[in-house]
């Protein structure tokens, strides 16, 4: 699904901040204005976030690819609600609190 750019499920391409190695990491991102809203499910310290913030990373949705220019830190009421109300409502449950934007870079 990720591959196909079926629904939220998009793909984070970043390089190993050690390794120099390109990672692939399936996400479930919402398309807002300027980018894209991520929730971090494993805080600040999953691979591809570090990586992304070192490096810089690339999303992928479908055929189409993004490159982000910057990560922020966005705000929780916002963030859930980009989700929608179902994808709100099963956030609320697991208690997702951290969310990030990833802003698209402009040519």
């Amino acid at each position: 699904m990720a591959h196909a750019g079926i629904g939220p499920v998009a793909v984070v391409r970043h390089v190993g901040r050690r390794t120099g190695k390109m990672y692939e990491t399936p996400m479930l991102l919402v398309r807002v204005d300027g980018g894209f809203v991520a929730e971090l499910t494993y805080g600040e310290s999953a691979d591809w976030y570090r990586n992304a913030v070192a490096g810089g990373c690339v999303v992928a949705l479908g055929e189409v690819e993004y490159p982000i220019g910057k990560i922020r830190k966005y705000p929780y009421r916002e963030g859930i609600r980009a989700f929608g109300l179902a994808g709100e409502i099963v956030l609320k449950l697991l208690g997702r609190r951290e969310f990030r934007i990833l802003l698209v870079e402009r040519p």
